[in-house]
């Protein structure tokens, strides 16, 4: 199978040698996305909740480019700088997931890039696109 490069500018623009995502048969690696605005490249910096709500927006952009919904993740990966805001993180998720949840992980780590507190990548599974 081929894959195919996934992009939009309605989520923030790769920073390295990366796709925003990439598409093999029906299903979709979305890279990590951190709180940065599209439009300006600029962090979020008022506060953690915002920047949880800016990496779901900019997933959401990413998604819909490829042809799907964020309830079509089926597994998502969250990076967190501080594992105290993992109940923030569920409240955030809450407000833009239904029933079934994708499944997740979620991980505590020293750094993430540009000074982020949250970064979330995941994996779509659009059906009935091949």
């Amino acid at each position: 199978m081929s894959k195919q490069v996934i992009s939009t500018k309605k989520a923030p623009a790769a920073i390295g040698t990366y796709s925003q995502a990439v598409k093999v048969g029906g299903t979709v690696y979305l890279s990590g996305q951190i709180p940065l605005i599209p439009e300006s490249m600029e962090m979020i910096t008022s506060g953690f909740v915002d920047e949880a709500h800016q990496v779901f927006k900019n997933l959401q952009a990413v998604c819909e480019a490829a042809g799907g919904t964020l309830n079509d993740l089926a597994k998502v990966n969250i990076y967190l700088t501080d594992l105290d805001n993992f109940a923030q993180v569920n409240e955030v998720m809450a407000q833009y997931f239904t029933q079934p949840y994708p499944a997740r992980a979620a991980i505590g780590i020293s750094q993430l890039p540009k000074g982020a507190q949250i970064e979330i990548d995941g994996i779509l599974d659009i059906p009935g696109i091949n």
